[in-house]
């Protein structure tokens, strides 16, 4: 199977015996999710997007899909408006909130194109637009995306320029201090968030905020009025 380099053989090795782990302990769970979406709306269950890794290298993201089939078809990409977000459906909304969509990545994982902890894949199309604006976003590729990462479980979807730049603060502030015990703290805290622990509480218990690095300034001008999510084009 194609694999990246993650940051190091630990790492790695962790990835790919939790990941196998999780598989396995979710299996049912994912199944029951597929099931779902297939029954209460047309389309595909699951869906792919192409995303940016390590080193640019684009690859196939994989997600439980909660968004209603072709919903972008006449629109094009649009920004998230969070929960309101009528794109989605009343089973996706779910899967949202309780993060269940994001049990396929897994596969990313064991693939070497993700690792479970590290900044979010952003779609190769947005990528150029921030880099131009945002001055250190190419960093977060110098390490492998994750499924869940320091940004995911301090801030909500990305809806704006502002809350881009937030979540960089915090992928800047992860690359600058990754580490065994991060991961760990960052996998725990989304592991709680899965039997209904609000993120706000297991960050503070697990002392995962806010970002040490406050430096990234402003967007220097405005981008086109095109989705900075991490949720919706059409279904591949």
């Amino acid at each position: 199977m194609p694999t990246n380099p993650s940051d190091s053989r630990p790492k790695r090795v962790a990835d790919v015996a939790l990941s196998l782990g999780l598989a396995a302990a979710t299996a049912p769970v994912l199944a029951a999710a597929l099931l779902a979406v297939k029954l209460t709306s047309a389309g595909p269950a699951i869906y792919t997007q192409t995303r940016l890794g390590r080193g640019r290298r684009p690859f196939r993201i994989y997600k439980v899909r909660t968004m209603y089939h072709d919903c972008e078809r006449r629109s094009g990409p649009k920004w998230s408006t969070g929960d309101g977000d009528p794109r989605v459906t009343p089973v996706g909304r779910f899967l949202r909130r309780t993060h269940l969509d994001e049990l396929p990545q897994l596969w990313n994982v064991l693939r070497g194109e993700m690792s479970l902890v590290g900044p979010r894949p952003e779609r190769p199309e947005f990528v150029a637009q921030l880099e131009r604006v945002l001055p250190g976003y190419a960093d977060r590729m110098s390490v492998a995306p994750g499924v869940t990462g320091l940004a995911q479980v301090n801030l909500p979807a990305d809806t704006d320029f502002e809350s881009v730049r937030r979540k960089l603060a915090y992928d800047l502030d992860y690359i600058d201090r990754r580490g065994a015990w991060l991961d760990l703290r960052i996998i725990a805290c989304t592991g709680l968030s899965l039997v209904g622990v609000p993120f706000a509480a297991s960050v503070r218990l697990l002392g995962l905020g806010p970002a040490a690095r406050a430096d990234v300034p402003a967007p220097a001008r405005a981008l086109s009025p095109v989705a900075l999510t991490e949720s919706g084009a059409p279904a591949a």
